[in-house]
């Protein structure tokens, strides 16, 4: 089942160390609260490494967004709702997967991105790019489905563009909620919300409006 496959290799390297390290440590706590220390420790590495790879923290935070987006992109291109004939039931697909991915506390399920832009949208305009480009970037990756969806159903006045960037803000702000709870609760809160995008979709191309 692919909820439980990895998205990530094991690193190997004090490179992927570090960026393995810096995405734990930033769904757990964020990127301001990350420090240097912390990072070299969780990755068994020393602040030489650290910027023997990284010159600033702000160039860890735009790898991080990079590293992030390919790793995420290639676990859901290999998704097996690809191979479903009906463009509809491959939007429902994606929004299923990411419902199955849901679970545990907050930190387990979010997303390296929307933590990080949250912080960093105003003090760091390289972080602010990368994150961006790695949400849209999940976006732009539903688009064709999407199209080919508005196209078989006759749904008119949305664009796929415009609905898959929906989608995303769909999934960014149930991970925000989730925060807001305590262990036991947050994941039960993101599903629903992803829950309510799925009964959207359904409805939205079944009515043809």
């Amino acid at each position: 089942m692919i909820p439980n496959q990895p998205f990530r290799e094991q690193p190997v390297g004090a490179r992927a160390k570090l960026l393995e390290a810096g995405v734990a440590l930033v769904r757990e706590q964020g990127f301001a609260a990350t420090s240097l220390d912390q990072l070299c420790h969780a990755a068994g590495v020393t602040k030489g490494a650290f910027f023997h790879h990284f010159p600033s923290k702000e160039a860890l935070g735009v790898a991080l967004a990079n590293y992030w987006s390919a790793s995420t992109s290639a676990f859901f291109a290999a998704a097996p709702f690809h191979h479903l004939d009906d463009p509809l039931e491959r939007v429902l697909g994606y929004v299923d997967l990411r419902i199955a991915l849901i679970s545990g506390p907050a930190e387990s399920f979010s997303c390296v991105a929307g933590t990080m832009v949250q912080e960093a949208f105003r003090s760091s305009a390289a972080i602010r790019m990368a994150c961006g480009a790695s949400i849209l970037g999940n976006a732009h990756a539903l688009e064709q489905d999407l199209s080919a969806a508005i196209a078989r159903h006759g749904t008119a006045g949305v664009t796929a563009a415009s609905l898959a960037r929906h989608a995303q803000t769909v999934i960014q702000g149930a991970f925000v909620l989730a925060k807001t709870q305590d262990d036991e609760h947050a994941a039960a809160l993101a599903r629903e919300e992803l829950l309510h995008l799925r009964r959207y979709f359904e409805l939205l191309f079944t009515t043809g409006n």
